[in-house]
């Protein structure tokens, strides 16, 4: 991940790229991250590291979504809908 990809983030989620502390822009980018490594596990099925990784970032981004949805509402359905995470 490059410094441009997290800016861009950053701008489209939380509104400008030095407000990297919201609560929508790290949920896009944990998804992001969540995105490169499940493609990287496809190729690299006995990588055990990188799983453990994956399953820590998915739990941080279920506590983030669920914190996101007890305060704003709006804003959560909002970021669900453009990350396409529930169907």
């Amino acid at each position: 991940m490059t410094a441009e990809n997290k800016k861009e983030i950053f701008k489209t989620y939380g509104g400008s790229i030095y407000n990297t502390g919201s609560s929508e822009s790290q949920v896009a980018l944990f998804t992001y991250r969540i995105n490169y490594l499940s493609k990287h596990l496809k190729d690299n099925k006995k990588d055990f590291n990188t799983e453990r990784a994956l399953v820590k970032l998915v739990g941080k981004r279920k506590k983030m979504l669920k914190y996101l949805e007890k305060r704003n509402i709006n804003s959560y359905k909002d970021i669900i809908k453009n990350l396409g995470l529930r169907k």
